[in-house]
C-alpha cells in the first residue's frame, strides 16, 4: 500500500478514536438528549419473521438476473456506496477490507447484485450464520430504481432463499436514517417489529469515510478534524 494510503488511513482511525473517547451523554428516556457536534442518531426497529408468508407476485423483466458478488469485493463496495451514500449507510463504508472480506468469504453470507443488463441496480446480502436464523443484513436499491419492483422482486427471492434451509427466524433491522418506506415495506412484506433501540455514531461524513454531501436530509453538525 503506498505510503499516503496508509497515512490517510492513520489519520482516519486517529479522528475516530478521538471521537469515541470523548466523554458518553447521559441519555434521557423521557425527553430529550443533546448529542456532541459530529454525533448522528437513529431510531432502529428490529423485525422478523416466523414462517414464510404467501409471496407477493412480481414478474420480472427479462433482462434482469441476480448475480453473485462475495468474491468481488470491490464490486460490492462500488454497489454499497452507490446504493447507501444518499441514506448515510455507513457499517460497511468505515470497515477495514479485512474484516469485509472476512464476512463476505463466508460461505454461510450470500451477496447478490440484481443486475438489470446494463448496470447493478440492486443489493442483496443474507446472513446464515447463526443457526437456525438467517438475517437480512442487506436490500436496497441503486437511486431511480424504486417503485418499480426491483424491491419486490429482491424481497421476494430473500424470503425464497431464507426459508429454503431449515430456519425458524428470519430477521432484519432498519433505521430513520434509511428511506421512509422501508419499514412500511418491510411489514408489508411479513416481518413483525419486535424491538427498537437508539443509535448513536460518529458521523463517517466527518472521518472522511464517506463525502460531505451525503445523505443532505442529515444536516453535518461539527468540523472535520
Amino acid at each position: 500500500m503506498p505510503l499516503s494510503n496508509r497515512i490517510l488511513i492513520l489519520h482516519r482511525f486517529q479522528k475516530a478514536w478521538h471521537m469515541a473517547t470523548e466523554p458518553a451523554a447521559a441519555l434521557n428516556l423521557n425527553g430529550y438528549t443533546d448529542l456532541p457536534p459530529g454525533k448522528i442518531a437513529a431510531i432502529v426497529t428490529y423485525l422478523e419473521m416466523r414462517r414464510r408468508p404467501v409471496p407477493s407476485p412480481f414478474q420480472k423483466p427479462d433482462s434482469w438476473s441476480l448475480q453473485r458478488i462475495d468474491q468481488d469485493h470491490r464490486r460490492y463496495r462500488a454497489l454499497f456506496k452507490t446504493i447507501g451514500e444518499p441514506w448515510l449507510w455507513f457499517s460497511r463504508a468505515v470497515m477495514a477490507d479485512d474484516k469485509l472480506a472476512a464476512i463476505l468469504d463466508d460461505p454461510k453470507v450470500e451477496a447478490y447484485a440484481l443486475h438489470d443488463g446494463t448496470a447493478d441496480i440492486g443489493l442483496l446480502e443474507l446472513d446464515f450464520r447463526s443457526e437456525g436464523e438467517a438475517e437480512l443484513v442487506f436490500l436496497g436499491l441503486v437511486p431511480g430504481f424504486i417503485g418499480q419492483g426491483a424491491g419486490r422482486f429482491l424481497m421476494n427471492e430473500a424470503v425464497s432463499r431464507a426459508f429454503a434451509r431449515p430456519v425458524e427466524r428470519f430477521f432484519v433491522h432498519t433505521c430513520t436514517l434509511d428511506s421512509p418506506s422501508a419499514l412500511p415495506f418491510y411489514m408489508r412484506s411479513g416481518f413483525t417489529p419486535y424491538r427498537r433501540a437508539i443509535e448513536v455514531a460518529d458521523d463517517p461524513r466527518l472521518l472522511g469515510f464517506l463525502p460531505l454531501e451525503a445523505a443532505p436530509h442529515v444536516p453535518v453538525l461539527g468540523s472535520q478534524k
